[in-house]
């Protein structure tokens, strides 16, 4: 509980209610002129609705100062890489971690 505490003083978080229940949220930070994107959330069953989309449109939105997004995810989440790329996103780096994990990096150079 305390973790997400500080998460709270030091990240900005973006949700997506419905019927007063969070359905989507991505966090993020701004860290040497780069915005650190984490955890981009959205329940099963509002998948495939533009919502993760939207949700990255807006963290973008609102840290549109820095020179570049930043963001990874488990090698095996190949439909949140789809999005990502779709989003301009590209890939910059992996990160092995054991036989079962491996981390997909990518960035976005940030053009406004």
């Amino acid at each position: 509980m305390a973790s997400i505490k500080l998460d709270f003083r030091k990240e900005v978080f973006l949700k997506i209610e419905f019927d007063r229940n969070i359905i989507g949220s991505v966090r993020g930070y701004v860290e040497s002129n780069t915005c650190k994107i984490g955890r981009l959330l959205v329940h099963k069953d509002f998948r495939n609705q533009g919502l993760g989309k939207a949700l990255m449109n807006g963290i973008e939105s609102h840290f549109n100062s820095p020179n570049r997004f930043e963001l990874f995810t488990g090698f095996k989440s190949t439909k949140n890489i789809l999005l990502y790329k779709k989003l301009g996103y590209s890939e910059y780096k992996k990160q092995y971690i054991h036989e079962e994990l491996s981390l997909v990096f990518l960035e976005k150079i940030n053009t406004q």
